[in-house]
């Protein structure tokens, strides 16, 4: 499971990086789907950070690992 998540973590880096942030995988639950990443850089005090956690992270991660909840900023 982890190793899918940062698969999916790996395609969307590009896009994050290109606006001067960056995600990274800080832990997988994988009892209860709830998966922890850090949003670094410019992510990290952007005001738009939580959007781009639930409508872009979390819905490719949901769409490739099904077994995941929810996705949550460290």
């Amino acid at each position: 499971m982890k190793d899918k998540i940062q698969k999916v973590l790996d395609g969307i880096r590009p896009h994050i990086q290109a606006d001067g942030g960056d995600v990274e995988l800080m832990s997988v639950d994988e009892e209860s789907g709830v998966v922890t990443v850090a949003l670094r850089g410019a992510c990290g005090c952007c005001p738009g950070a939580q959007m781009t956690l639930k409508n872009v992270i979390e819905r490719k991660i949901k769409e490739a690992v099904p077994a995941v909840k929810e996705v949550r900023a460290a």
